[in-house]
């Protein structure tokens, strides 16, 4: 494909699904190298006035209701995948079937039955199949994995990391999806998935999870009247469901390194948006990320004088991974954001599809393989759970 256009589509209109559209509408401006022509061509959604609006507002040629609509369209190559979890399987096989690459949101899907069938599938196919994990994009926690890796923070000896959200912290936030599901498919799966595999993108390889507890607070939520898009609220009836799954949860986790770590993920912590936290503690040195200011990071090297030591501020800029060339101004200072991740992503999997060199390309987005692991590590914590925090061993 090194010598043609690229026709992209995105299933889903939602909150992520407008990430996606926008981030491969801005990825051909990144870097220096240069992409094969870019087709914006359309944006599905069952609903179809969402549909609509996003494609209008991205710049999309059209719109359409069904992803059978995608798969079946000679002018579409690429295929962000970003619905309910529920729904990737039958959607992501269709796409790979009809010859689309696909890059499908996190997690891969419900069930690990499902990941697994998505997986096989992926490994068959003759396209390129790949997991959106967008915050290993983050220029602060892809600098912190480098000082590890270079051996300037040492070994690591324990993470902690929080993800705190509170877009269900509203008893009146509306009934979905998102809400429905076994033990473990709620928090645990929305936020959780993204603090597990940055906790082994930084520790590496888990061992065991222990000490799994889940919490859920507000048992009945109001059905909606309308449609309810991402985490957005909507007018609701006084007709109540029932929550299935987890508002909050927490648990340990151990590292084939001998380091440790505890992750806690809650989706109604009042008055925290968005809030990732991230602590890495090593022989060296130690250190920290927080989302709410996501162009620095702190940083903290036992090395010097002892009276001066202490955690100093690292503004990101040019010489930090992702920055240099990838921000219209790329120096320290200048703000960046979650919804850049979804860029550098995008820019990635672009590059991998047209065939551009690994030398010359961004680190490619993960496999359905890992995918699959991340899920079987959030089983095993919900196993850990309904066992009252009992360790279960993970098989790499």
């Amino acid at each position: 494909m090194a010598n043609s256009s690229i026709g992209v589509a995105v299933i889903g209109a939602g909150m992520a699904g407008k990430a996606h559209a926008a981030a491969y509408r801005n990825a051909p401006a990144l870097y220096e190298t240069i992409l094969p022509p870019v087709r914006l061509v359309s944006i599905a959604d069952a609903y179809e006035p969402a549909g609509e609006a996003a494609a209008k507002r991205f710049g999309y040629s059209r719109h359409d209701t069904s992803w059978q609509a995608i798969a079946g369209a000679d002018d579409i190559d690429v295929v962000s995948v970003v619905v309910a979890n529920h729904l990737h399987r039958e959607i992501v096989e269709g796409l790979l079937t009809a010859g689309k690459h696909v890059l499908c949101e996190k997690p891969l899907s419900d069930t690990l039955e499902d990941a697994r069938a998505m997986a096989d599938a992926a490994n068959r196919s003759s396209t390129i199949a790949r997991i959106g994990l967008t915050f290993r994009r983050s220029p602060g926690i892809a600098y912190i994995r480098q000082l590890i890796e270079s051996g300037q923070l040492g070994k690591v000896l324990h993470v902690s990391i929080r993800y705190w959200t509170d877009y269900a912290a509203d008893p009146q936030s509306a009934i979905s999806w998102r809400f429905k599901g076994p033990s473990g498919s709620g928090a645990l799966a929305d936020v959780g998935s993204h603090a597990s595999y940055l906790a082994e993108f930084l520790a590496g390889n888990t061992t065991e999870v222990n000490g799994g507890r889940f919490s859920t607070v507000i048992s009945q939520r109001p059905r909606p009247l309308g449609a309810v898009s991402g985490h957005g609220h909507a007018a609701v009836s006084d007709d109540y469901d029932t929550v299935e799954n987890d508002d909050y949860a927490t648990f340990s986790m151990g590292f084939d390194s001998g380091a440790a770590g505890t992750i806690e993920v809650s989706r109604v912590a009042a008055g925290h948006a968005n809030d990732l936290q991230i602590e890495v503690f090593a022989e060296r040195g130690a250190a920290k990320f927080n989302q709410t200011r996501p162009a620095e990071i702190e940083l903290f090297l036992t090395e010097g004088d002892q009276a001066q030591q202490g955690y100093r501020r690292i503004p990101l800029g040019h010489p930090h991974p992702y920055v240099a060339g990838g921000m219209p101004i790329d120096v320290a200072g200048v703000g960046f954001g979650q919804n850049e991740g979804f860029l550098f992503q995008a820019r990635a999997f672009l590059e991998e599809v047209a065939g551009l060199a690994d030398s010359i390309s961004l680190p490619r987005n993960a496999g359905f393989g890992e995918g699959v692991h991340n899920m079987e590590l959030l089983a095993a914590v919900a196993e850990s759970e309904r066992l009252g925090g009992t360790a279960i061993k993970i098989e790499n």
